[in-house]
């Protein structure tokens, strides 16, 4: 791990470098766990108090924090994203090794960049290309006329059926599955037919997938993911779904089919969406929440409830449980009748 001087940090990222500049830094850490030789960094006012007792080196925190420390440190207008930026600097990605394993497979019709890199045991289809730069995973499987863009690492047992294109420098992590066949049955005589699914699948550049997590292809048109769009582990993306530039979904979220969701979104995690409706840019999905309608207007939307103790859930259930009937001789009762009392309970 490389050593870096705060002076040389602000050198590559910008930012105001306050105190002493010169001292070697190298990594970074929590303010609670920091020692002399890390950097930390402050984006949550509620550990503004750790900031007293920290033993970090330095310190990355934001314009309203720059006196309220005597240490070195950087100002930044968004610490948080510099600390990113900062732990990329002290932990790089390992370099491409470029070349074709020896117990690789690679088809005769395939072209891979002699820039690019193509573990052990991977497999690369007729007509596919891999990218100058990029990298391909050990056991991974490209299938036939897949693109693989310049700069994309694939990490190990990443499958990428026929016809899909990715972007450049996209991140796939392990277990990823990305053009299977999306679920299209029809119904008939009692048994159900399989509706080939003849599309791919379209990553644009700078997207991440997550580890098990499912892109399907479209049906007859392309399931597309948009560039800088970033997806958690185990998600499930439908057939035909268009998701759009920077938007960012949690773990275990289902996406069914013909969904596009808007650009600048954020989907927490478990949510569930159902087919066929469009979610407007701007939209922030609270997680756990069921998505059964179109959304127009950008803001933040909720459905699940939170854990309460169970005897309460009993309570809230009962009550629920009766609504509409209480809502209904709410609209026909005369004034002063009882409206909680229920002859069914």
């Amino acid at each position: 791990m490389a050593a870096l001087t705060l002076r040389e940090i602000v050198a590559r990222l910008g930012g105001e470098a306050v105190g002493e500049a010169s001292s070697p830094l190298t990594g970074v850490a929590t303010l609670e766990s920091a020692g002399p030789s890390d950097i930390s960094f402050l984006a949550n006012p509620r550990y503004r108090p750790k900031l007293a007792t920290t033993r970090a080196g330095a310190v990355i925190v934001g314009l309203g924090e720059r006196d309220a420390l005597d240490r070195p440190r950087i100002v930044s207008d968004n610490p948080y994203a510099y600390y990113a930026r900062a732990a990329a600097l002290f932990h790089p990605q390992p370099a491409v090794s470029p070349g074709v394993h020896p117990t690789a497979q690679v088809h005769p019709g395939a072209r891979v960049d002699p820039a690019a890199e193509v573990g052990a045991f991977a497999v690369v289809g007729a007509g596919s290309r891999v990218a100058a730069g990029a990298s391909v995973g050990a056991h991974s499987v490209l299938g036939a006329n897949v693109e693989v863009g310049e700069g994309t690492r694939l990490h190990p047992s990443v499958t990428i059926y026929d016809g899909c294109r990715l972007g450049a420098r996209c991140i796939v992590h392990s277990g990823a599955v990305i053009g299977a066949d999306g679920f299209g049955m029809a119904r008939e005589a009692g048994r159900w037919i399989k509706i080939p699914q003849v599309g791919g699948v379209r990553i644009g550049d700078d997207v991440e997938v997550g580890a098990n997590t499912t892109i399907d292809r479209g049906a007859l048109d392309d399931t597309v993911i948009g560039d800088g769009v970033k997806l958690d582990n185990q998600i499930q993306i439908a057939h035909n779904c268009v998701i759009g530039a920077h938007t960012v979904i949690a773990g275990c979220t289902g996406i069914s089919g013909s969904v596009t969701i808007g650009r600048d979104c954020m989907i927490g995690g478990g949510v569930g969406i159902v087919g066929h409706i469009s979610i407007c840019d701007r939209v922030t999905i609270s997680g756990m929440t069921l998505v059964a309608k179109p959304i127009t207007r950008p803001g933040t939307y909720t459905s699940g409830l939170p854990m309460m103790a169970h005897k309460d859930w009993l309570r809230n259930a009962a009550h629920l449980r009766r609504l509409d009937r209480i809502a209904r001789r709410a609209a026909s009762a005369p004034s002063g009748e009882d409206l909680g009392r229920d002859d069914d309970d």
